[in-house]
């Protein structure tokens, strides 16, 4: 059986008296993708950011690797994250960019940039600066940015956003390959063909109830 890594029970949150998750029961397992569907303001995004210590919950817990979110461990730090686009430093290049999050945390190997551009399609010797991407390239590059310390989390809230029909192709493909390498993906998304294609297991958000609504057994 493929190993725990996130767990929530009966979480809940709320902003100023409103509910925003309610008594919220999951279990996430490494190897496997998980989607989420829901109309805007369903809860989806607060979630995301729960489960990455962004927010804390009212009450319940979030287990990551065995840790409590909020209590054992501040914010989720083994973790590639896509949940509002990065603030870049726009007169810099792609890499540049990456490059500068990268050192933040003293690592050096300039080829795992390299590596992480490519596979998502993007040119890492290019001068190009991301001013001057295209909403899809800057997709490509958040993308780039989650993956490129091989994080064995990956949490994705609409990351197809912006990408043509052949960008949706390759990222598809992309985080296929990411899930077979033992990755576990939370993937929120309004394209239905997305989360037929990619996920295991698909829940709804709705209201800030969380409820499994189909399994893929083949993956």
């Amino acid at each position: 059986m493929e190993q725990s890594v996130i767990e929530m029970k009966h979480v809940s949150k709320s902003f100023k008296g409103i509910l925003v998750l309610h008594d919220v029961n999951m279990t996430c397992r490494s190897g496997k993708i998980y989607g989420i569907v829901g109309y805007n303001g369903s809860g989806k995004t607060v979630l995301f950011k729960c489960i990455c210590g962004f927010l804390h919950v009212d009450s319940g817990n979030i287990w990551v690797n065995g840790k409590v979110m909020g209590k054992e461990l501040d914010m989720l730090k083994n973790a590639g994250i896509i949940i509002e686009e990065p603030g870049y430093i726009r007169n810099l290049s792609g890499y540049r960019n990456l490059e500068y999050l990268y050192r933040i945390r003293n690592k050096k190997n300039a080829e795992a940039i390299y590596s992480a551009m490519r596979k998502v399609g993007l040119d890492p010797y290019a001068k190009k600066k991301v001013c001057n991407y295209s909403l899809g390239m800057r997709q490509r590059l958040a993308i780039a940015q989650a993956t490129m310390e091989d994080q064995q989390i990956l949490i994705l809230d609409e990351p197809m956003n912006g990408l043509d029909k052949e960008g949706v192709a390759e990222m598809r493909k992309f985080f296929s390959d990411q899930k077979c390498m033992g990755k576990l993906i939370l993937l929120a998304s309004h394209n239905k063909e997305d989360i037929e294609l990619l996920c295991d297991e698909v829940y709804e958000m709705d209201h800030g109830t969380l409820k499994k609504i189909n399994e893929n057994e083949s993956g």
